[in-house]
């Protein structure tokens, strides 16, 4: 609670993107994460790549063209939440450099801070966790246009963090984002 004439503190928003093959671990991190910094008492949103999809997106294919789109409107959201003071978590493949791109300077442009990190899990790794069956059901030639299998995915080049998931523990990547909001001051 303020004082009478003290202003409130502003809180910081910020989106922390999380780039990677399906089955990589971005949202494992991003809802572990959510909860660490719920728990401390900032203001969170995961925007699920899946979730907005459905709910933003659902007239778009799995063509280059469409899939920009989506990760544009995605960014858009994060960066809408962002301006009120959120912490944006959004775990998505957002397979392509152009797109990622267009949202940070989005962030940029609006002067709103934006993490990228590159959930760094080979393809073999993930295939064998295949959470939602998607390489199953491309090997077995029922799904074509996976990213990282037979539709392209460019990894990030210079991502502000590179987390390699079979390397480490859900709560070790996790402790890595937290480490870089408190080092950029989002948190």
């Amino acid at each position: 609670m303020t004082e009478p004439n003290e202003e409130p503190a502003v809180w910081q928003g910020g989106t922390v993107w999380l780039t990677g093959l399906p089955s990589a671990g971005k949202s494992t991190i991003a809802v572990g994460l959510a909860e660490r910094l719920r728990a401390e008492g900032h203001r969170v949103q995961v925007l699920d790549g899946d979730e907005v999809r459905a709910a933003l997106s659902a007239e778009l294919g799995f063509s280059k063209e469409d899939r920009d789109t989506n990760v544009r409107r995605i960014g858009y959201v994060a960066g809408l939440l962002a301006e009120h003071g959120v912490t944006v978590l959004v775990p998505v493949i957002a397979p392509y450099a152009v797109s990622r791109a267009a949202v940070r300077e989005l962030h940029a442009a609006r002067s709103l801070p934006y993490i990228e990190v590159h959930v760094a899990t080979p393809v073999e790794v993930c295939a064998d966790r295949d959470v939602k069956s998607l390489y199953a059901k491309q090997a077995a030639g029922e799904l074509t246009g996976l990213t990282g299998a037979d539709d392209p995915y460019e990894a990030p080049i210079d991502p502000d963090l590179r987390i390699p998931t079979q390397e480490q523990t859900v709560g070790e990547s996790v402790q890595q984002v937290r480490a870089l909001l408190t080092e950029r001051g989002l948190s």
